[in-house]
């Protein structure tokens, strides 16, 4: 894959981690999650770096034949198999995602105001004093 783009995506403003996205020249797409640690010193450079590292790992590692039928050997091998909070019907732990999706937002997520300015005029058009 010959990268031709690249793209960091703070994840909670950069509290959880960076999203790392490698955009090839053929429109191929690969995503790393950096997660930051306890002490938040990951920084936008340092996430590349990493999630080089990381993919660079990948690449030498052999792929279980289990993983790719969906299959794991045990759960914590598989992200896929968690479920998300909409699946399982977890109304606090929607309420709490949105909220921090809000907040990571802020202040895109006010609501636009439309006023209008007016300036009092006769019915002629001309301003009135």
């Amino acid at each position: 894959m010959q990268i031709s783009a690249m793209q960091v995506v703070a994840e909670q403003g950069g509290s959880f981690g960076f999203t790392v996205e490698f955009i090839g020249t053929q429109g191929d797409v690969v995503s790393v999650l950096v997660r930051n640690d306890h002490a938040r010193t990951l920084t936008r450079y340092s996430a590349v770096a990493k999630a080089q590292d990381m993919m660079r790992d990948l690449g030498e590692q052999e792929i279980d034949p289990a993983l790719m039928d969906g299959g794991a050997s045990t759960p914590a091998d598989s992200l896929a198999a968690s479920q998300t909070a909409r699946r399982k019907g977890d109304q606090k732990a929607m309420e709490e995602q949105l909220d921090r999706g809000l907040e990571d937002s802020f202040p895109a997520s006010d609501p636009v105001s439309i006023t209008q300015s007016s300036i009092a005029t006769s019915p002629e058009g001309k301003r009135t004093s």
